[in-house]
């Protein structure tokens, strides 16, 4: 419970302060933050498309760290996954990895699978988050029938995302709360 009300705080301070302006943000994540260290479903809010046109692909490019995402299927759309090598591998309970994604590309399946400009989508991850509180970006290429988007803008030291043109979407991180996680 107090985990919750320290989420719930920490939610009111960043909009208070307007660390995370929505306005200006067309991909944002839907939960805008977690605690280090735990597992975290992302979701994807994809608002518009290039101006009128359809959006056909969606690709994220997830934050160093991040660990054990799984993607989750959407109908009419493709999934394909980027894995780098990790050296040295790591190990989660008892079993050595040696492998992680780094990227997740939703492809939509024909024309009529893509997402109109009229409409919104949501596409969704889970993952399991660094140990260290901060903010993480996710930077999210926006691929359109005509045109592209990469929202991938991170904001330099003293400024704010909202003085971004296309800011990626961000995570604030808070300290771990303690416990056992997936």
């Amino acid at each position: 419970m107090r985990t919750l009300k320290r989420i719930a705080t920490c939610a009111l301070l960043v909009s208070a302060t307007g660390l995370f302006n929505v306005a200006n943000a067309h991909i944002t994540l839907e939960y805008q933050v977690a605690n280090a260290g735990s597992g975290y479903k992302a979701t994807f809010r994809v608002g518009h498309g290039c101006g009128e046109s359809p959006t056909r692909e969606i690709v994220v490019t997830l934050p160093p760290g991040v660990e054990g995402t799984k993607p989750m299927p959407k109908a009419g759309w493709t999934i394909a996954i980027e894995r780098e090598k990790l050296t040295p591998p790591r190990t989660d309970h008892g079993k050595a990895i040696a492998e992680e994604v780094r990227r997740i590309r939703w492809t939509a399946n024909t024309p009529a699978d893509a997402l109109p400009n009229a409409y919104y989508d949501e596409f969704v991850l889970q993952a399991r988050m660094p140990a260290q509180a901060g903010t993480l970006y996710w930077p999210v290429a926006q691929v359109c029938e005509q045109g592209r988007t990469d929202w991938a803008e991170v904001p330099a030291a003293g400024h704010k995302p909202g003085d971004l043109k296309f800011p990626a979407p961000a995570l604030e991180l808070m300290p771990a709360a303690g416990g056992h996680a997936h």
